[in-house]
């Protein structure tokens, strides 16, 4: 008898370009296709690799309480699970990057005895780095910005920051705009300011969902950032204010000079 299986995918931002070759083969094998994206060119093309492809957009209403919105994901992709099919969930991005309802779901499906498997995706902060050519390698940071906000994080400012979702900090409920919260990033703002100069300039990032598009940068002053043009897909690049201090003892040790 066959048991039902869970492989949650991702499908990075620009269409098909982005998918890996793993991704696809488990998308047009599913027995059972749910995917969330905010792209309708995105929706068509896994409906047509997929005739079973049923969106969970329909989960979100304006004033709803996500995390009830995420809820309901959860029980319509496991519960597809329980009904022993062969089940694929695709999310826009990496989805396991900003993505409570995936990585729930993966949790639930292993708790009650099924397979359940998370494949990697290009996420927006690899977009990022590409576009605006920095490497993280060489220190970085990355936060949700409203867990940057509430969570009393040490900032390594010699470090570079990327944060998350700052169009939406402090909201918990669904809205059909394209900024949730012009209140949050001015909180935002204000946690930044603790820690670097006003003039200190930052990154509003916004990767291009279409092959041929251009991602949105925008370079302003920190002090900018409240009254900037953010949505909810937005990422903030802060870049190092200071070079790391040298280990001399350390470089010692190892012959370097």
């Amino acid at each position: 008898m066959q048991r039902g299986c869970l492989t949650i995918v991702g499908t990075g931002y620009r269409i098909a370009g982005q998918v890996t070759p793993e991704a696809e083969s488990c998308i047009r094998d599913a027995q059972k296709l749910f995917y969330l994206t905010s792209n309708p060119t995105t929706a068509s093309w896994l409906s047509q690799l997929n005739p079973t492809a049923e969106s969970l957009s329909d989960c979100y209403a304006t004033g709803k309480d996500r995390l009830k919105t995420y809820d309901e994901m959860v029980e319509r992709i496991v519960g597809a699970v329980r009904r022993a099919l062969n089940v694929c969930a695709a999310f826009d991005g990496h989805p396991g990057v900003c993505a409570y309802p995936t990585h729930k779901a993966v949790r639930q499906a292993r708790a009650e005895g099924f397979e359940a498997t998370m494949l990697p995706g290009i996420s927006a902060e690899d977009c990022l780095f590409a576009d605006l050519g920095v490497d993280p390698a060489i220190g970085c940071q990355s936060f949700e910005a409203t867990n940057l906000v509430l969570g009393r994080r040490e900032i390594d400012t010699s470090s570079a920051l990327v944060l998350w979702q700052i169009g939406l900090v402090g909201f918990m409920e669904y809205s059909d705009q394209t900024l949730w919260s012009r209140k949050g990033l001015s909180a935002l703002a204000d946690v930044l300011l603790k820690k670097y100069p006003p003039e200190h300039e930052v990154v509003v990032y916004e990767t291009s969902h279409y092959p041929v598009g251009k991602p949105h940068i925008q370079r302003i002053p920190l002090s900018r950032l409240p009254e900037s043009d953010v949505s909810i897909w937005s990422l903030l690049y802060v870049p190092a204010k200071s070079s790391p201090r040298l280990n001399r003892r350390m470089m010692a040790r190892l012959g370097l000079t």
